[in-house]
């Protein structure tokens, strides 16, 4: 899986998302890979549908593997762009909007973003893992920067 998540002048791209896992959260553009694809590849195709926007680099930093109560582990590899081409648009998925750096909205995200998105958003590379409960809390989680 994927996640990537756009940084300019001092603001940052997020997305609520308005259907399936994670309804209601802000989240950085990703997910699934297709058959065949590379991981930066998901990542530029995931902009693209998602929120509508090309990127010519993508910056890897990192990944984070979720371990849930009641639902498969998956490995979530964290991108970030810093300049784009195209005016983010709504999706049948994802509603963007700017978020100045001082005041990502934390208590709107999954639970566990406050601990390891703040390393992305000044540049640092992480290897990390959490682990939650059924209810979405942080039971516990190490994080490696790099």
């Amino acid at each position: 899986m994927t996640v990537c998540f756009l940084i300019e002048n001092g603001k940052v791209l997020l997305g609520m998302k308005k259907r399936g896992f994670g309804e209601g959260r802000w989240n950085g553009f990703g997910g699934k890979l297709k058959d065949g694809e590379t991981i930066f590849d998901a990542a530029h195709r995931e902009l693209k549908e998602e929120v509508g926007i090309t990127v010519n680099a993508l910056e890897e930093r990192g990944y984070i593997i979720f371990n849930n109560a009641d639902r498969p582990s998956f490995k979530v590899h964290i991108f970030v762009a810093n300049k784009h081409q195209g005016t983010p648009r709504e999706s049948e998925e994802m509603r963007p909007q700017w978020f100045d750096l001082k005041k990502v909205p934390y208590n709107e995200m999954w639970p566990g973003d406050a601990i390891w998105f703040p390393h992305t958003l000044v540049g640092e590379k992480i290897i990390g893992e959490f682990v939650f409960d059924k209810d979405d809390k942080v039971i516990s989680h190490k994080i490696n920067i790099q």
